[in-house]
Parts: structure tokens; sequence; C-alpha cells
């Protein structure tokens, strides 16, 4: 089992930046892929940046490309997503996710989710 637990969430002006955190236990950190995900209202839940086990490989959505970074510390056993640049269609409930090995777009390939936290952008 792996325990995963979001932070970093809350109300930020259009421009402006976040760091997410995701804090794992459980099993071994450096074997699983993670990646974070987002969830806004009446939509599907969308891949936004994953992260391979040795952090040696990245993936990010189009849409934020160039505005958002993921990253690990294994120190930590925690995942990293810094957002930049944030307009409304950031605001979401964010999850992070681990899967063994690679990161991978879709979110029924991943074992382990965390609870969410919640980013809303104002205009």
């Amino acid at each position: 089992q792996v325990q995963l637990v979001e932070s970093g969430g809350g109300l930020v002006q259009a421009g402006g930046s976040l760091r997410l955190s995701c804090a794992a236990s459980g099993r071994t950190f450096s074997n699983y892929a993670m990646g974070w995900f987002r969830q806004a209202p009446g939509k599907e839940r969308e891949f936004v940046a994953g992260i391979s086990w040795s952090g040696g490989s990245t993936d990010y959505a189009d849409s934020v490309k160039g505005r958002f970074t993921i990253s690990r510390d294994f120190a930590k056993n925690t995942v990293y997503l810094q957002m930049t640049s944030l307009n409304p269609e950031d605001t979401a409930v964010y999850y992070c996710a681990a899967r063994l090995w690679t990161a991978n777009r879709a979110p029924n390939q991943y074992n382990y989710w965390g609870q969410g936290t919640r980013v809303t952008v104002s205009s």
C-alpha cells in the first residue's frame, strides 16, 4: 500500500503561483512513478503532469507545459507541482497518484490516489 496526502491548494489570483505537495508513505517511494491529475466541476479527471520512478523523465499536458513543473524529493518522499501563471481554467481539485516505474496519462493506470487539494484561481 502507498498512502498519499496532498497539500498546498488554496485561492490565488490569476497570474499567481502555488506549489502543491504530495507526501507518500508506505511502500518504497523510489519504485513509483507519480502523476498529478485535476478534476474541475462537471468535467472528467485529466492528466496534468507525471514523473518517472527515477525522476529522470517528466511529461506534461499541453495546457500546462511551460507553466507547471513536477519534481520529486526522495529524501522527503514527496512530489511537488510548482504552478505559475495560473489562470481561472486551472481551477480544480488536484490529485496525486502513484504507479510502479513509469508515468502514464491515463488515470485508470494508477493504483494509489490521494484525497485531493482544491485550487481556485480568481480572475
